[in-house]
């Protein structure tokens, strides 16, 4: 991690009253470059003993500002979702910030709270933070106006030392100790600097004579966002000549591309078919679109013109891309400054949520109505449990949490989703709790809500008949259960959830269970040649499901095991009506629909019950 702070006032700021109290920054003055990172430190002292009774921290935080007069926690400000870390010891506390902003320039306070009556401090005043970016200055030389001379400059002095790097035209043309440097002077050419060391942070290039001259500035450095969504990568550009073409690539499926040295259109790329899209908002500006995002998509784009005689290639960053699952939603649990029965609960992400996001809050797995900021704020029940989930994404909430240490009403499930093979069984699981004795617990499929007695009161797996002789329930250990489901058929493909009963209580969730789906094995055409009188083939067996673990399998041909082949992959030779198919090691009777003297391309996509034998 790049952590540059270029001037750092060393000085002592102690606040303190007189009874002990005290906080003490290690700097007061602090300037960082855009988009590095910063640490800010503290110590804090305070009476070990007080009215006979000793004295326990039990919340230290970091803040900028006020919300209803109390102080605002900075893991639970928007702004810097994902970029805040805490450091803290037993007396001291150290704040990271990364991937700095200039928004970020404000002065940051420290705060513990005790818990002793009234014993809380904050460090007054703070440590202000100024956050700059490098900027080049150019001025024609006096001796000879075809050259110029060009500072690498900052608002905050830069370390001693630095040595610097230039860019032409997005390409590296020299390293040098000093912050200045002189060039020979072109109207078509951008210049860019930076500090060596720290090159993901350079000066935006600038045009030396007017605005057209040939340059690319990205609008974000780097985009957090989440799988299954969209995202607008943007940049505005200029060339000194008409420009003939543009494009967007990645650098990381150069592997893919024809000549490596030679980027590629994403466009052309079958990882981005039907999910990539241009949009050209205004002249000068282009927004690569990405919808349906993977996690696979998390990679650095960046955005290419050519004219006649100039292609823009450039070394500096492009805008880099970290995509994520909504299962990275946590819920936040503080103590509220003014309130200390009172607790605070903030829907977390280390993602940056879209703008105006609304959310959705669940209490013991039963949403909540009415509530749909990040935060919430009341008097909470031991007992309770609570989670949250962004609006439109309900099938990824947050963990549900305990407010309190104690067990509380929660159920988490292992996985949110299982894939499993025709035949094959599979094991769904979860961990349970109550803030009370649990008399009952059972497993339960919403799906098969049309067949119970009451449709509003949940029935066992065990008594529904579809099920019979294939459900087993397995408690491997207190407070965990597993649900094992055998000789799986694509009927199953369902919700799963468990649920508990007390006295008092019965768990009865708005939360997602566990889905799971299952899928018949299907035989793939890879490779043909078809000669005169038969034909050579590749074949592969394959499912939507990815099996973990080593797999084997069987196959067959005219009915008849093929006997050396265990592996997904099976070559041959076939004659006009022979037919093949495949199944698991050990689940023959679930075997894949038949392929029929492979053609190519060919998929066997028949979803009927078929025997191998």
């Amino acid at each position: 991690m790049n952590v540059i702070v270029v001037s750092d006032v060393l000085c002592v700021t102690v606040v303190q009253s007189q009874n002990g109290w005290r906080v003490t920054y290690t700097s007061t003055q602090i300037c960082a470059l855009k988009g590095s990172t910063v640490d800010i430190r503290c110590t804090y002292r305070y009476p070990s003993r007080i009215n006979d009774h000793d004295t326990e921290v039990q919340r230290t935080f970091w803040f900028t500002k006020l919300s209803n007069n109390e102080p605002v926690d900075l893991r639970t400000d928007s702004e810097y979702t994902g970029r805040v870390q805490y450091h803290c010891g037993k007396n001291d506390c150290t704040l990271r910030i990364t991937d700095l902003r200039e928004s970020n320039s404000a002065e940051y306070k420290f705060m513990f709270i005790t818990n002793q009556p009234g014993g809380r401090f904050t460090g007054s005043p703070g440590v202000t933070l100024t956050v700059t970016g490098l900027q080049v200055q150019a001025k024609r030389t006096t001796y000879d106006p075809s050259w110029a001379e060009l500072k690498c400059l900052s608002s905050c002095r830069l370390p001693d030392r630095s040595s610097y790097i230039w860019y032409k035209n997005g390409q590296v043309i020299w390293r040098v100790t000093s912050f200045s440097s002189s060039f020979y002077f072109n109207s078509a050419d951008s210049y860019s600097c930076a500090v060596e060391g720290h090159e993901d942070f350079p000066s935006l290039p600038v045009c030396l004579d007017g605005q057209s001259c040939n340059r690319v500035i990205y609008t974000d450095r780097s985009i957090c966002a989440f799988r299954g969504s969209s995202v607008d990568i943007s940049c505005t550009y200029s060339s000194y000549e008409s420009i003939t073409s543009t494009f967007w690539f990645s650098p990381e499926r150069s592997h893919q591309w024809q000549n490596p040295s030679q980027p590629e259109n994403l466009s052309k790329d079958s990882q981005y078919a039907s999910r990539f899209q241009l949009l050209e908002t205004e002249r000068g500006r282009s927004t690569l679109r990405i919808s349906d995002l993977r996690e696979s998509d998390s990679a650095q784009y960046h955005f290419t013109f050519k004219t006649q005689s100039f292609e823009w290639r450039s070394s500096l960053p492009g805008t880099t891309l970290t995509v994520t699952d909504y299962t990275d939603l946590q819920v936040q649990v503080s103590r509220s400054v003014f309130y200390p029965t009172w607790r605070e609960l903030t829907c977390h992400s280390s993602c940056r949520l879209p703008d105006r996001s609304s959310f959705i809050w669940y209490k013991n797995g039963q949403k909540i109505q009415d509530v749909t900021s990040s935060t919430y704020k009341k008097y909470f029940s031991p007992a309770d449990s609570y989670s949250c989930a962004v609006k439109g994404f309900e099938h990824h909430p947050a963990p549900s949490v305990c407010i309190f240490p104690q067990s509380c009403h929660r159920v988490t499930y292992t996985d949110r989703s299982i894939c499993a093979s025709r035949g094959s069984s599979v094991d769904i699981s979860c961990l349970y709790s109550s803030y009370e004795y649990i008399t009952s617990t059972f497993w339960f499929s919403p799906e098969r809500s049309h067949q119970w007695q009451n449709p509003s009161q949940p029935e066992g797996l065990s008594e529904d008949s579809r099920y019979a002789g294939r459900v087993q329930l397995l408690k491997t250990e207190g407070g965990r259960s597993t649900l094992r489901i055998s000789d799986l058929r694509e009927s199953d493909s369902a919700q799963y959830h468990f649920t508990f009963k007390t006295q008092s209580f019965e768990w009865r969730s708005s939360l997602p269970g566990t889905t799971l789906t299952v899928t018949a094995l299907q035989v793939q055409v890879i490779i043909i040649t078809v000669h005169q009188s038969y034909t050579e083939a590749k074949l592969k067996c394959l499912s939507s499901c990815s099996p973990a673990g080593r797999i084997s399998y069987v196959w067959f041909k005219n009915g008849q095991k093929v006997m050396k082949e265990e592996t997904s992959l099976y070559s041959g030779q076939f004659n006009p009506g022979d037919n093949v198919s495949c199944a698991l090691k050990g689940h023959e009777d679930y075997c894949s629909p038949s392929v029929y003297a492979p053609k190519l391309p060919s998929v066997s996509m028949l979803q009927s019950f078929s025997l191998c034998q």
